[in-house]
């Protein structure tokens, strides 16, 4: 896709991301997922044609083993189109499968285009926090800028960005080996839910209160902790947990009421982790060392 921007810049690029990022697709043409695959007695495919309130309910009926699958090498390249530029999101490198193929997809897509540039963010994250880096790099491409200068501001930003997640079952983490048995079986024990964020791109519970309004609060001081401010964009994404995540924005904008809240469900891949009842919280915030692409 050719644009040519306010400043006479002609720009052919684009924003290609998995599924992870929760964000299907874009008004924008530039932008590009490339889906994720649920397994279980059969495979579903994270994209706009799937019936998600029909794959959660096989999946709670589903006794056998399930899991999830990345986009092969083959399916970024055909993503990546006939760009000059191209940069990439992918789910954290510590949870799938997914960043090394994208990576062994740019760089075959540099060797065969000489003069052609890819980059692959590694988010080491997911959901609504890989959304906003789509999100900031479509919007700095979308100005004209050039290959490192879109990289480096879109990293800039995105050191500053955060996730958390509130979850009522760990159960498919645990077995596709996210987190730990042990963990997983405390969230649903007596209304305990597990909230936490993503440190070094690895899932990591900190908090166990009981009941969705304790869970709420919980949510609410961990955004403060790490630097959450008024006029900042908040997004909550929720597995069938709307009730939840409203309570979670009324809760947000009594003490920020300038913040800026998106509320969306999970697509597939992050409806099978986040499973019913769920939060995924992205929001920008205050400096994320935990969680620093330049570190890890």
């Amino acid at each position: 896709m050719i644009t040519e921007t306010k400043r006479g810049y002609i720009m052919n690029y684009r924003i290609v991301a998995d599924s992870s990022s929760n964000i299907l697709s874009m008004e924008d043409p530039h932008y590009f997922s490339v889906p994720m695959k649920v397994r279980a007695e059969k495979e579903y495919i994270d994209n706009a044609d799937l019936d998600l309130s029909q794959m959660v309910e096989d999946l709670k009926k589903h006794k056998g083993t399930s899991g999830s699958s990345c986009p092969n090498v083959g399916e970024w390249l055909d993503a990546f189109g006939d760009a000059d530029m191209v940069f990439g999101t992918t789910m954290s490198k510590g949870l799938s499968g997914s960043y090394n193929a994208a990576v062994q997809a740019a760089n075959a897509y540099m060797e065969e285009n000489p003069g052609k540039k890819a980059y692959i963010f590694n988010t080491l994250s997911a959901g609504p926090q890989q959304a906003f880096l789509n999100e900031k790099v479509m919007e700095l491409a979308s100005q004209g800028l050039d290959f490192e200068t879109i990289k480096e501001k879109a990293l800039e930003y995105y050191k500053n960005t955060h996730i958390l997640f509130c979850l009522e079952s760990m159960m498919n983490l645990a077995r596709n080996g996210r987190t730990s048995m042990a963990v997983a079986k405390i969230a649903g024990m007596l209304g305990i839910r597990v909230c936490g964020d993503v440190q070094a791109g690895m899932i990591t519970p900190v908090h166990k209160p009981r009941g969705a309004k304790k869970a709420t609060e919980t949510l609410v001081e961990m955004m403060k902790e790490r630097g959450f401010y008024d006029g900042a964009q908040l997004r909550i994404a929720h597995c069938f947990g709307e009730k939840q995540a409203q309570d979670l924005a009324d809760a947000t904008l009594a003490q920020f009421p300038n913040a800026r809240i998106t509320i969306e469900p999970t697509t597939a891949l992050c409806s099978f982790y986040a499973e019913t009842g769920g939060l995924m919280i992205g929001f920008e915030g205050g400096y994320n060392a935990a969680n620093d692409p330049d570190k890890f």
